[in-house]
């Protein structure tokens, strides 16, 4: 996968957004990773004072964008953020990393894709939940089989919607998982019932695949909930109910800049890079039909 010779010319990076990605991004980039050799990082641009994070510079953002030696922006700030730093950096003509949900709208994102082509740079959407231990057991578990019915359970701590977007989009890896496990999904039907003043939140979504199967993905969020993910899957050849224990996931950010490098050095064939934006937007499409279909109900 990787030429191990030293490399031939680095990309310049800027980490925007220092919050929990944003400083796993920055470990794993001062870290000497085979991906991390054809990375030099420039510095971080936050909108906190913080001047600098062991040794790594703060930079402004209009010193990022206009910097010849910044190539490449990843972009760790909160969802509700993310559109227009894509854009600006894009523009700027910098490729771009960005953690899911890369928009919290389906025509923004189509947008800045075709600009990303116009520009001929790197889009690249995190989807570290494909990395996982759990969603390869579960692949392996699935292929081949019919499936019946299914539904999957995430519960966790409260999440401030103005910042990371409607349920649907905020929650968007899991509806990632159940497309990457059953193919293209089509809404069914959708409910939000919310207690704000408990910051208490459930969705309940019933999707269909194309054979007609009936999928149910509900989101509930609020003080006290752990995180976990309950699921279910029946198929005409038996069950699978939730998840055995299948080890600890190593190093997931990591593997998704790996994948973002082999991007940059047009290492992927033109039909996997279509693929995964044809995933991509039809998630971001799916999530944007369900927000609808929950706000038509109110």
């Amino acid at each position: 996968m990787w030429n191990l010779n030293k490399p031939e010319r680095k990309f310049g990076v800027v980490v925007v957004g220092v919050g929990r990605a944003g400083s796993v991004r920055i470990r794993d980039l001062r870290n000497p990773h085979a991906s991390s050799a054809f990375l030099n990082l420039i510095g971080f641009v936050s909108r906190r004072e913080l001047r600098n994070i062991d040794e790594v510079q703060q930079i402004s953002l209009e010193n990022a964008l206009s910097s010849p030696k910044v190539e490449v922006a990843y972009i760790c700030s909160e969802s509700s953020s993310h559109e227009d730093y894509i854009r600006q950096f894009l523009n700027a003509g910098k490729h771009v990393l960005v953690e899911y949900p890369m928009t919290l709208s389906w025509e923004a994102a189509q947008d800045l894709w075709k600009l990303a082509e116009q520009k001929g740079k790197v889009l690249h959407e995190e989807h570290v939940e494909l990395l996982m231990e759990e969603f390869a057991f579960l692949k392996k578990e699935v292929v081949g089989k019919d499936l019946l019915k299914g539904s999957l359970l995430f519960t966790a701590g409260p999440l401030e919607e103005e910042r990371f977007g409607f349920p649907a989009f905020s929650g968007i890896s899991r509806l990632t998982w159940l497309v990457s496990l059953f193919g293209e999904l089509s809404l069914i039907s959708a409910t939000l019932e919310e207690r704000k003043e408990d910051q208490h939140m459930k969705m309940t979504v019933c999707l269909e695949t194309e054979n007609k199967r009936p999928l149910t993905w509900i989101e509930e969020k609020g003080p006290g909930l752990k995180r976990n993910r309950h699921l279910s899957f029946h198929f005409k050849s038996g069950s699978l109910e939730n998840m055995p224990n299948v080890g600890v996931n190593k190093n997931i950010f990591l593997k998704d800049q790996n994948i973002f490098v082999q991007k940059l050095l047009g290492q992927f064939s033109e039909k996997e890079l279509a693929a995964e934006k044809k995933r991509i937007l039809h998630c971001l499409w799916l999530a944007e039909e369900i927000q609808k279909y929950c706000y038509s109900k109110k």
